[in-house]
């Protein structure tokens, strides 16, 4: 009785966990319009029929490394829904530090969480942040009714502090581009992620998706190359430019910065698996977790050196 209860358990999870996921991709796609170009583009030159034959490989989310918030906090929703914490990176330079987490099922996306070591900050970057971060008291899933996936959906797109002044916005940027983003963004998904082995030949390597992009006039980050390669050569990786949002900040000054972007991944099959039929393959066959050297360079996608050179 009790493993038939445990698998109903976690089929409900399942189940929730798919709406968790809708409420994030339809935020997502409303405010990076991309999303929806490049999925039309590929349809209108027959590599799909519909956006539901594209793979989702990861998702990203950046938090600040402060009490209360940070990777401490947001994984306990993934952890809840049956992810699994895998590997921790280091990102000296941007003094970042971030996890991925392996799905439940291969219909989900793996997870891949940033924060921000707020306290290698310069003073005066960390008394604008805890100036903000400060007014959460206590950790706010804590709060959150994970058996309720819409409220866990809404929460995801909750403001946790008041909205921002401009100026320290614009001091932050000055320091850490990072922090300006989450500082106004929040918890909102910072990209998504298309897998391109999956699609039909003439789209699944990122070469030839990359050269697709460029020709449907989407601008792509080049810091590090276009194509950024692990040391194996068995992970590619490349994004978008991120789109630029109006964002109205604390007594409605407006100004114009970087939202979200779209990534795109090429996973190769391990040496061990090179026999398999590519109709057979599964995920456990392909190169699987992240690499620290492409993602410092994806995590650049949001930067004004970026946005700037694509103007």
């Amino acid at each position: 009785m009790e493993n038939i209860l445990n698998k109903s358990s976690a089929m409900n999870r399942i189940e929730e966990l798919k709406i968790v996921m809708n409420a994030l991709m339809n935020r997502y796609a409303e405010r990076v319009p991309d999303v929806k170009k490049i999925i039309g583009d590929l349809v209108r030159e027959n590599a799909i029929q519909n956006a539901s034959e594209i793979s989702n490989d990861h998702i990203a989310f950046r938090t600040m490394g402060v009490p209360h918030l940070g990777i401490a906090s947001l994984e306990k929703i993934f952890l809840y829904y049956g992810y699994t914490k895998k590997d921790h990176y280091s990102f000296e330079a941007k003094k970042l530090d971030a996890y991925w987490y392996a799905s439940p099922s291969d219909e989900f996306p793996r997870i891949f969480i940033s924060e921000l070591r707020v306290k290698d900050l310069s003073p005066a970057s960390q008394q604008i942040i805890h100036s903000y971060t400060d007014e959460v008291k206590s950790d706010p899933v804590d709060h959150l009714n994970m058996n309720d996936p819409h409220a866990v959906g809404e929460f995801l797109h909750t403001s946790l502090w008041r909205v921002p002044l401009k100026s320290d916005y614009v001091s932050l940027l000055a320091e850490s581009e990072y922090a300006a983003w989450v500082i106004y963004n929040r918890y909102y998904l910072n990209h998504y992620t298309i897998s391109v082995h999956y699609l039909k030949e003439g789209f699944n390597t990122l070469h030839a998706f990359n050269e697709f992009l460029e020709r449907n006039n989407i601008k792509l980050n080049d810091a590090g190359g276009k194509i950024k390669v692990s040391p194996d050569g068995l992970l590619l990786q490349s994004s978008t430019v991120a789109q630029l949002i109006e964002a109205t900040f604390a007594g409605g000054e407006k100004n114009t910065i970087a939202g979200s972007y779209v990534e795109f991944a090429e996973r190769k099959v391990l040496p061990q698996f090179a026999n398999i039929p590519k109709e057979e393959r599964k995920r456990e066959h392909l190169r699987e977790g992240f690499e620290a050297n492409n993602a410092d360079k994806i995590f650049e996608s949001t930067f004004t050196s970026q946005i700037n050179k694509s103007k």
